[in-house]
């Protein structure tokens, strides 16, 4: 490669990535995930578009299985595990169980309904299995969605690309279609060892970040996020899960209290972005349009088999045993958006050589699309008509942390949202725990130093310090007083993240959440 033909590329991956970044932002604004524009900047770049062509298949499956680690390891970093550690069970159900059901109802509907043989059937249900949350969470930011049916459905989505992945291979590289013995096995061999390997590495990663000092604030974030790739690489050369094990090690690196999390969160999520960008961009350029349209009506058949039966049968099957209320079985139900996970998936059998694999990859680009626009946009109209969240609903108020190395503390910023009852409270009557405290309020775009008599209004900012060991406490307590007030103690209002719990509870105990 000459210098000209290195600016070349360099002026059109940087105009792509500017464009795409454009894409995001009027993704959000018109309530559409990202992914839709994502993929269209790649069509448009494309041989039918502005000329660019791109058909190794085999390149794509290694820069998407790439960029799948990077996102991953991001999702595990920005991943709360006090949030997910009680919702392990119901998330690793619809993970394993669920994908198994969504598998074989899909296929048999592709099979029946549109003549499909067997294998390609049961390819294209594994592929379609995978979730994606960034693509549900990216339109339902806004919602005051309950904290319990928002994590579940974001562990799942962490948890159920490594199954679906190994299904994937499976029916890819062999000739006849295994028994489900050997499925099982190979599936729990993946699992173990990848999530083995991920926590090892992870915890590896603590100990190290934590005892050796770095020249550079800098090498922090790229130290972090190299422990989740070596976690990924280490796994997939042992024939594990990579995906698990990136997504595992991500987790227990990002709730470790390691130095400078919060740069090293932005670090990881604008990694995370780029990832996307480029993976998306790339399965854009990979898909020829002019061959879209005779997969239009078998990507009908197959989504709505899989959005009407295969998707809530699932659900409801899994989550039975943890008495999940209909209304949110119904909205997790809806929520399941795919994303890059299915279309990377295709490329497998592109590569593998199987018959019909380049029917799969065009029946599984327009089933994404079609189904990313009639869920996307339906969810928060779903989300109201099942009463999950409602248009007069409290939202959780928003925390963002950074660490004050020096101070061993946390800096906290706060919304108060209309409604809140934290409005006319003074600063005082918060009786936050020692030593939080309330440092800045941002007000109608000026700033206040607060006293002890400040009032709080709706709109405020506040800008709170607190140690690790209290902020949790302190949290609560903004909690309890956003939702019923000062009294709120007196009230019984202790300010848990959910009012009601998802694991069963047994009649006449209390139960803490």
């Amino acid at each position: 490669m000459t210098l000209s033909e290195l600016y070349v590329m360099l002026l059109i991956g940087g105009t792509v990535l500017l464009a795409s970044i454009a894409a995001a932002r009027a993704a959000h604004r018109i309530g559409l995930p990202s992914l839709l524009l994502f993929l269209c900047v790649g069509l448009v770049a494309g041989e039918d578009g502005l000329g660019l062509r791109f058909d190794d298949a085999q390149l794509a499956q290694a820069l998407g299985a790439a960029a799948l680690a990077l996102i991953l390891v991001e999702g595990g970093l920005t991943t709360r595990w006090s949030d997910v550690r009680r919702l392990l069970a119901p998330a690793g159900v619809l993970a394993t169980a669920g994908v198994a059901i969504s598998v074989v109802v899909t296929a048999a509907g592709a099979h029946w309904l549109l003549g499909i043989d067997w294998r390609l059937a049961l390819l294209i249900g594994a592929i379609v299995s995978s979730t994606d949350a960034a693509a549900v969470f990216s339109v339902l930011r806004a919602l005051p969605l309950p904290r319990k049916v928002s994590v579940l459905v974001e562990a799942e989505s962490g948890f159920n690309d490594a199954p679906t992945i190994i299904l994937v291979l499976l029916f890819s590289t062999t000739a006849d279609l295994p028994g489900p013995l050997p499925v099982v096995g190979n599936l729990l061999f993946q699992l173990v060892v990848g999530g083995v390997l991920g926590v090892v590495i992870g915890r590896l990663g603590v100990a190290a970040l934590r005892h050796i000092a770095l020249p550079a604030t800098g090498l922090y974030p790229l130290a972090t996020v190299g422990f989740g790739v070596i976690a990924f690489a280490a796994a997939g050369a042992l024939g594990a899960s990579g995906i698990i094990a990136a997504y595992l090690s991500g987790l227990v690196l990002g709730n470790a209290k390691l130095p400078h999390r919060a740069a090293t969160r932005s670090f990881s999520e604008g990694v995370g972005w780029l990832a996307q960008i480029g993976l998306f961009v790339m399965l854009g350029l990979l898909v020829d349009p002019s061959e879209l349209p005779s997969a239009i009506l078998p990507a009908l058949v197959v989504g709505l088999v899989l959005l009407l039966i295969a998707r809530p049968v699932s659900v409801l099957l899994c989550l039975l045993p943890f008495r999940v209320p209909w209304r949110e079985q119904v909205f997790i139900s809806w929520a399941g958006l795919r994303g890059a996970v299915p279309i990377v998936l295709t490329t497998f059998p592109v590569v593998a050589g199987v018959t019909g694999a380049r029917d799969a990859l065009n029946i599984v680009f327009v089933l994404v699309v079609l189904f990313t626009l009639i869920q996307g946009p339906t969810l928060p109209a779903v989300a109201r008509w099942t009463r999950v969240t409602r248009p007069d609903a409290l939202r959780e108020i928003q925390v963002e942390s950074a660490p004050l190395d020096l101070l061993d503390a946390d800096l906290l910023t706060v919304s108060v949202p209309p409604g809140s009852r934290l409005h006319g409270v003074t600063v005082s009557e918060l009786r936050l725990p020692h030593p939080t405290v309330v440092s800045l309020v941002v007000r109608d775009g000026s700033t206040l130093v607060p006293d002890r008599e400040t009032v709080l209004r709706a709109g405020d900012e506040l800008l709170l310090i607190t140690t690790p060991q209290v902020r949790e406490a302190a949290e609560r307590r903004l909690r309890a007083v956003g939702r019923r007030g000062k009294l709120a103690r007196w009230l019984g209002e202790s300010g848990t993240p959910e009012s009601e719990p998802l694991l069963p509870v047994h009649p006449g105990k209390h139960h803490d959440a």
